[in-house]
């Protein structure tokens, strides 16, 4: 890792906090802090002692977007960066938890929508921002906006860049939920380790995956591709397990991911 200082991690109980880290500037993205990031998630994802991933900000800020003030220097990376694909997030299959701090505008409203749950602190100002630049919905922002809250407000947020709020972001559908601004980074913690203590990891990545695959499956190919899943499921030693657990009235000891049940998918992708 070139840059770690832009992005820190830690491991908090099998949760793993990851911070944007140029709090000077609020966390505005720069190429570096782009490859700081995935670099981050990725090795995340690949920890078999990390069960779910916490993204938030240093200081004040989320990610207000690009930082269009900064210049590559020489061996800097540009951004959008030219070393990891930008869709790296959505295909972490460990669960995403955006604990959101501060200001989050255009690309790091992406990063925030990339995730699979938001929280955010009361008041936080969200806008799109692209319009107002002359820019395109970058990062797909269009689709998960779209994705998520539906075509409307997808278009009244990209074409009017106007700025929203927390409650209205939840309101929106956008947000899981508003936190006081001094438990959001713990109860984003809790949240994770609820997901990571008492599901299968194998199953939620697979779910998100499916999440993902229905954009631009008919009901017929997601029910399919379900059904051919189940069996799959059934097969592993995750399902065994939490029949067991349940049995027993006692909590699942689930494997980590890649370490308990095996999807087909695994090993395609």
């Amino acid at each position: 890792m070139r840059h770690p200082e832009l992005c820190t991690a830690e491991t908090i109980d099998g949760v793993a906090v990851l911070r944007f880290n140029r709090p000077d500037r609020l966390n505005g993205m720069t190429g570096n802090m782009e490859v700081a990031y995935y670099e981050r998630l990725l090795a995340a994802d690949a920890d078999p002692e990390v069960r779910a991933i916490v993204v938030t900000g240093t200081g004040r800020g989320w990610c207000p977007g690009a930082d269009l003030a900064a210049r590559p220097g020489p061996g800097d990376e540009p951004l959008p960066n030219t070393i990891m694909p930008t869709t790296i997030p959505l295909g972490i299959g460990t669960p995403m938890i955006a604990a959101i701090n501060g200001a989050c505008a255009g690309m790091g409203l992406a990063l925030a929508l990339q995730c699979d749950l938001r929280l955010a602190a009361p008041g936080v100002k969200f806008t799109t921002a692209f319009a107002q630049r002359g820019l395109i919905a970058e990062y797909g922002l269009a689709w998960l906006l779209r994705e998520i809250a539906g075509r409307a407000v997808a278009l009244d947020l990209l074409l009017s860049a106007r700025v929203v709020r927390s409650e209205e972001m939840r309101d929106l559908g956008l947000l899981t939920r508003v936190v006081d601004a001094d438990d959001l980074v713990d109860e984003a913690i809790t949240l994770a380790r609820q997901l990571g203590g008492g599901s299968s990891p194998a199953s939620m990545a697979t779910i998100k995956r499916q999440t993902t695959r229905a954009a631009t499956q008919s009901l017929a190919e997601a029910m399919a591709e379900a059904d051919a899943l189940m069996h799959e499921s059934l097969r592993g030693a995750d399902v065994a397990e939490g029949v067991q657990s349940f049995l027993d009235k006692r909590e699942a000891r689930f494997a980590p991911l890649g370490h308990g049940t095996r999807f087909g998918w695994m090993d395609d992708d």
